[in-house]
């Protein structure tokens, strides 16, 4: 007969995957992984670009295939479905990991996905932050391709924080920006030219959280918004006094949020199959047991 002590000890902890924005790293999840303690194994790999994974190989054309390989490989490899998050370009590749993978997944947390190719499906509703972002793209890749990397870093950061950011960042963070430079037109490009048709996110039927911040640029609004139609089981929650940053900038709430959606998932044994569609729901308070 096994004892309390042995068993606690052969269970392993839920997997959690949490995928990065672009130009950033695995530690943007730092106080995401402590709010997650003992009871989930948070792992964070690092995109093509950042300094541990190194640059694209250039083998052939990139693509978010490319990218979600390494995600998609955690998860062959995991025992059981992971939870999925994903922020920004990080959400982008979650979605495609989600499709990859359905039935693998228990549930996912997406904060402004930058699914751009979404804009080009949706009509009118999406013509103008498609006009939009592909305009910032246009301007990053010039900006790379004429040997200007900081100009393109900071104006790529001061779109998605606001004019000012780019100059209040420390050297150190700037450099390391300047560095992932040569990455970004690829990142641009896999999300935009992704031939994923709408109707495939109907297959992804698992509790989905999808965030968006009070102040979301109009790209990621549109497409957080538009995912919580299509998505067959999800809830929008608008955090409070965020931008698109809001994991870095507001990471208690953000991660309260996370955990709150993932704990709930995980109390009710929700299975893909077992699940029927239900409208979203649309929050802006903050999650029952958030204090600040």
């Amino acid at each position: 007969m096994h004892s309390p002590f042995h068993k606690k000890v052969a269970e392993s902890p839920a997997r959690v995957i949490a995928l990065h924005c672009s130009g950033a790293s695995g530690s943007q999840w730092a106080h995401f992984a402590v709010a997650a303690g003992d009871n989930y194994e948070v792992l964070t790999p690092e995109h093509y670009g950042s300094e541990i994974t190194g640059p694209w190989t250039g083998e052939h054309a990139f693509s978010i295939a490319d990218e979600a390989a390494r995600t998609i490989e955690l998860i062959d490899n995991s025992n059981g479905r992971v939870h999925l998050v994903g922020h920004s370009y990080g959400g982008g590749v979650a979605l495609h990991v989600a499709l990859a993978r359905p039935h693998r997944i228990a549930s996912m947390a997406l904060y402004e996905p930058s699914a751009f190719h979404l804009l080009r499906q949706l009509g009118e509703l999406g013509r103008p932050g498609f006009a939009e972002i592909t305009d910032v793209a246009q301007r990053f890749s010039e900006g790379v391709i004429t040997g200007d990397y900081r100009g393109a870093v900071a104006r790529f950061v001061d779109y998605w924080n606001g004019t000012g950011a780019w100059d209040a960042m420390r050297p150190a963070s700037q450099k390391s920006l300047i560095r992932w430079a040569p990455k970004g037109p690829l990142d641009f490009r896999a999300l935009i030219e992704d031939k994923i048709p709408v109707s495939a996110y109907e297959r992804l039927r698992f509790p989905v959280l999808i965030m968006r911040g009070q102040y979301a640029p109009l790209p990621t609004r549109v497409i957080a918004e538009a995912l919580g139609d299509l998505l067959p089981v999800s809830q929008m929650v608008e955090i409070e006094g965020a931008g698109h940053m809001g994991p870095l900038t507001h990471p208690t709430t953000v991660s309260a949020w996370l955990m709150q959606h993932i704990a709930a998932t995980d109390r009710a044994d929700i299975r893909p199959h077992h699940v029927a569609a239900s409208r979203h729901a649309v929050f802006s308070a903050k999650p029952s047991w958030c204090l600040s």
